[in-house]
């Protein structure tokens, strides 16, 4: 496979092509924050604190270092005034869901960001994902899933695959970055109201129906 030059915050950097930017930063021992992102899951690019400036081909675009391929001659930015107002107001939407997760707080601190800027919201979950895509790819069970989209969209557990599977497992707890008893709950609930099963976003597609 052939390799790709490019900057990286001024520095030089050759990499596999399909490396993405988020990898290549991390081989010049670059740091760029992360939510939604875990090393035995697919790309996913659900919280965005990951954003960087990239110029390739004479354009400049704001992009999702975790997703985004890396291009030949591309410049990357990790570390901008725009850069920084855009993780600073993601992670205060973030905080007004979870304003005691340990790692929103940190990075938060790290960007200035104020918890009590947003109304909060009755729930914990910011959407990252990490469960869902854990019980899948990794443990390939499919007992958590997205429901509704939009503004009502939620994760819930399937009651009659938890039932069979989670409570001996609940691998996908410490990966939840705002409260494990969060993933917890949720998963009882699921567990004490299995007459109640809404319908995942994917429609069923996936299998988890």
């Amino acid at each position: 496979m052939s390799e790709i030059s490019l900057q990286i915050d001024g520095k030089e950097v050759a990499v596999s092509e399909g490396t993405t930017i988020l990898e290549a930063a991390r081989s010049l021992g670059i740091e760029i924050p992360t939510v939604c992102d875990h090393a035995q899951l697919s790309p996913y690019g659900a919280c965005r604190i990951c954003t960087v400036e990239a110029d390739a081909n004479g354009r400049t675009n704001l992009v999702a270092s975790c997703q985004y391929p890396v291009e030949k001659d591309m410049v990357v930015r990790t570390k901008t005034e725009q850069i920084d107002k855009i993780r600073k107001v993601l992670l205060e939407q973030m905080l007004s869901h979870a304003p005691d997760s340990e790692q929103l707080v940190a990075l938060g601190q790290i960007y200035g960001a104020d918890r009590d800027r947003f109304e909060k919201e009755s729930s914990f979950c910011i959407l990252c994902g990490l469960c869902v895509r854990y019980c899948a790819e990794v443990k390939k069970k499919d007992a958590i899933s997205f429901f509704d989209r939009g503004a009502k969209r939620e994760i819930a557990f399937l009651p009659e695959i938890a039932m069979q599977e989670c409570w001996d497992c609940k691998e996908c707890f410490p990966l939840c970055p705002t409260s494990a008893l969060q993933a917890a709950y949720v998963l009882t609930e699921a567990l004490m109201t299995p007459s109640v099963v809404p319908t995942p976003s994917c429609g069923g597609s996936c299998g988890c129906k």
